[in-house]
């Protein structure tokens, strides 16, 4: 790995984590197309934690108000919206984790799911059922549609049994969640923020995973690379969060739409032609 590599990966990764548009779909793809050798479990991890560092951040408020209402819950003391909320992300990161050990156990997604067509796929599909979910949008205010703290357990459920799928490649955490969201009669913007929130055990426990894995293996680290990383995700990975949920009410899911349909058309005539 050189520089460019370090800080171009770091920036796909930090820009394509919060979007509806698959970040490991970009990840492996820019690898394939410009032929880079793989960038190393350890750069993986260090671009989760600097997307982990920016929700968080971005989401400080909110998680100390969870953290602290979910802890005075089990306690004994009443439920509270955020502790609702708290749970709502606990319980709602049980299907990906679940599914992400079936996948691990018999390393379905490396044998089978890295394929450039099944990427193309993926982003086709999900871009065509994000379209569907965003047409429920046409013509109704805002206040018509539910906010994250009116998570009922179907809901979590169903958003979290989404998120799962999104371990193939192409899918997009954000994206699927989102979609699920919506469907379920959640604002866009309450979509988007029990997607930032829930993508936080999402990063945590794979990333965690790597970072056993790597400390059992003895690795060694190049830490500028390293630290470089987990500051340029970070980076614009807090930029993208800000941006995006100031931007979305206004623009709509209709954008990330037609950028998955031309990306997938695109795959499949790399396919085809190479």
């Amino acid at each position: 790995m050189d520089w460019l590599q370090a800080l171009f990966l770091a920036l796909i990764q930090g820009l394509t984590e919060f979007l509806p548009i698959s970040s490991s779909a970009h990840l492996i793809l820019t690898s394939k197309v410009l032929q880079w050798q793989d960038q190393g479990l350890a750069f993986d991890v260090a671009v989760h934690v600097g997307t982990l560092t920016a929700v968080v951040v971005y989401f400080r408020k909110e998680v100390a108000e969870m953290i602290g209402a979910w802890f005075k819950a089990v306690l004994g003391g009443q439920p509270t919206p955020n502790s609702r909320l708290a749970w709502a992300v606990i319980f709602g990161t049980i299907p990906v984790g679940l599914f992400g050990l079936f996948l691990e156990a018999f390393d379905i997604v490396d044998l089978y799911l890295r394929e450039t067509y099944v990427i193309a796929i993926t982003t086709i599909i999900f871009g065509l059922l994000l379209w569907y979910a965003e047409r429920q949008y046409k013509g109704k205010p805002v206040e018509q549609f539910k906010d994250e703290y009116q998570l009922r357990w179907r809901d979590i459920f169903a958003i979290g049994g989404a998120q799962a799928l999104a371990l193939i490649p192409g899918t997009s955490r954000s994206g699927i969640t989102m979609t699920a969201a919506a469907l379920l009669g959640f604002s866009r913007t309450a979509a988007a923020r029990y997607s930032f929130l829930l993508s936080i055990p999402a990063i945590v426990l794979p990333g965690g995973l790597k970072g056993i894995q790597l400390a059992q293996e003895g690795a060694k680290f190049d830490w500028d690379f390293l630290i470089l990383g987990i500051v340029v995700s970070a980076l614009s990975a807090f930029a993208c969060i800000h941006l995006f949920l100031k931007w979305l009410e206004k623009i709509g899911f209709m954008p990330f739409v037609w950028y998955r349909l031309i990306l997938g058309v695109v795959l499949f005539a790399i396919v085809f032609m190479g």
